[in-house]
């Protein structure tokens, strides 16, 4: 169970490190949902069951689905995915 905990433990400082690295904005929400599931995790191991669940539920749930929203609010989806296509995001054509 010791090597277990190791292991999360392991991925939550991995988790921490490349969101803070990562370029691509959906990257990091995805990596947050992860670190916070994770972490959610570490709390059932614990034996804190109303963190994990806070965790679960707030951590994963409601701040990522504010996340996507607010990316989608801005359009920074649409010019991510515009940029790697190569496409310069409101390029003016003439």
């Amino acid at each position: 169970m010791e090597i277990f905990n190791m292991i999360l433990m392991g991925f939550l400082v991995v988790c921490a490190i490349s969101v803070s690295f990562s370029k691509n904005l959906l990257n990091s929400i995805l990596i947050f949902m992860s670190y916070s599931l994770i972490m959610s995790i570490i709390w059932i191991l614990l034996e804190s069951p109303d963190l994990a669940i806070t965790e679960a539920a707030v951590g994963a749930g409601v701040t990522s689905v504010l996340f996507f929203v607010t990316l989608k609010k801005i359009h920074a989806m649409q010019q991510e995915t515009e940029e790697e296509d190569g496409n310069e995001p409101y390029q003016k054509t003439k």
